[in-house]
């Protein structure tokens, strides 16, 4: 089963290019009145490579803030409706840190009594910009369920969750981007409800802040 969301995050990127400098000599020696005598030396050409860091981020703290979240949507016999807004700080211009809460609820009539469940939760996550285009995710995540162990009786679990993956995404116009992600739980928790190695996608558009 897969698991597709529509997400809304804010995405900086900065280009760095190194310029080569390229300095050569030649020196030419003039013929003797005695004898003719052809000398050329010539430099091998230098090429300087000047060292570049990441540029500094001079927003105010309040500027380097950026909201977002997700909405999960999934309708038939199994119902799902998710919700799941962010904070997040840019602590470089490629680097992201940010909190996110959940809640979900599931309408589940595949029985001969519906079954519904309410269920929440939290995660922290970081991501950065490896090249303009591409991005590295990693999130930890408890998630709290509501588990029918019957039709007439449920207990609640806590199940843990640790996603690791990257996305791609394309500027579509200035400030706005359209991306992809997946994500995979490395944990995979004998009490998560997914099954193993179900890879999590997200396509959304992030808008730059």
């Amino acid at each position: 089963m897969f698991r597709l969301c529509i997400n809304a995050l804010a995405m900086v990127f900065v280009a760095v290019s190194i310029s080569p400098c390229l300095a050569q000599d030649t020196t030419q020696v003039a013929p003797d009145t005695s004898q003719v005598l052809d000398t050329t030396s010539t430099a091998t050409p230098t090429t300087i490579v000047t060292q570049t860091e990441e540029p500094m981020d001079t927003r105010s703290f309040r500027e380097k803030i950026y909201f977002g979240g997700s909405i999960g949507l999934s309708f038939g016999n199994y119902t799902a409706i998710r919700i799941a807004p962010l904070a997040a700080y840019k602590l470089r211009p490629k680097l992201s840190v940010g909190l996110q809460i959940g809640y979900e609820y599931v309408r589940d009539s595949r029985y001969s009594e519906t079954l519904t469940s309410h269920n929440y939760g939290g995660s922290i996550f970081s991501r950065y910009r490896i090249i303009p285009q591409v991005f590295a995710h990693a999130e930890y995540a408890l998630v709290n369920y509501e588990i029918h162990t019957s039709l007439d009786t449920s207990e609640r679990r806590t199940v843990p969750f640790l996603f690791l993956g990257g996305g791609y995404s394309q500027q579509v116009a200035p400030g706005t981007w359209m991306f992809v992600q997946v994500l995979f739980d490395v944990l995979q928790n004998n009490d998560s409800p997914y099954d193993d190695w179900e890879p999590f996608f997200s396509i959304g558009v992030g808008v730059g802040f």
